[in-house]
């Protein structure tokens, strides 16, 4: 396994990011949340980050310490509670990351919106082309998928792989990032799609699994594949790009 292998991603995610995709993955109420389900959720997370050696901004190392924090608060019974000399008194310990959280997802939807215009606005007056032999019809996701729902892919892989009788922690054969690629490519050579769940159904070991991954990203960042989802949170599909 390339252990020293990192992984550059082009569409920065921050802690926030995490935060919001863990919420809307669990429906809970950003109003309030349910620190410690979070607070584990994130730490998992963070764990598959280092595990799969993808590149972890000390901002998520900081929200960390700020979960923990809130968590260790939430805790103490309310006669225990600290206060803070900026906060007001018997206030929810979680209200600063809330309106944290409620003041981001704002921006993030505006911004959505105004993508979401300005692509509509580029369609309105088309440059007069000839025929290419191109389908016009771009191929866009139902579902966006990014960095936190492939991790959440590659966990479930990695779940139910560890179930399997044959399933090893550790294997004597070595893989490499570029034999994964390659085998990808060559599964892909008569397909034009394939399920995320079956680029490892034959993975026979741990360290398979996680090198299987990160060959799906770099082939991701170099834009030889893609990946689609049919609905938030659902099977993801990776399509061979033309």
């Amino acid at each position: 396994m390339e252990t020293d292998y990192k992984v550059k991603l082009e569409v920065f995610e921050g802690p926030l990011d995490l935060l919001l995709y863990l919420i809307k993955k669990e429906e809970v109420d950003i109003y309030d949340i349910p620190i410690e389900r979070i607070t584990t959720q994130y730490m998992e997370y963070l764990s598959l980050m280092k595990l799969l050696n993808l590149e972890v901004a000390g901002e998520f190392l900081v929200m960390a310490a700020t979960l923990m924090y809130i968590k260790s608060r939430m805790l103490l019974p309310a006669d225990q509670q600290v206060t803070d000399v900026e906060s007001e008194e018997g206030e929810d310990p979680r209200w600063e990351l809330i309106r944290q959280l409620v003041e981001y997802k704002k921006f993030k939807d505006a911004a959505l919106q105004l993508g979401r215009r300005e692509e509509a606005q580029s369609h309105l007056f088309p440059r007069q082309v000839g025929d290419l032999g191109i389908d016009a019809q771009p191929d866009k996701p139902l579902a966006e998928v990014g960095i936190f729902d492939l991790i959440n892919a590659f966990n479930q892989v990695l779940k139910k792989a560890s179930e399997r009788e044959d399933f090893r922690e550790i294997y004597e054969e070595r893989f490499t990032v570029s034999d994964k690629i390659e085998e990808i490519l060559y599964t892909l050579r008569n397909r034009l799609e394939i399920l995320f769940s079956e680029l490892f159904a034959s993975a026979g070991s741990r360290a398979e699994v996680v090198v299987t991954f990160l060959a799906l990203l770099e082939l991701i960042r170099l834009k030889r594949l893609r990946v689609r989802q049919v609905e938030a949170f659902g099977e993801i599909n990776v399509t061979k790009v033309a």
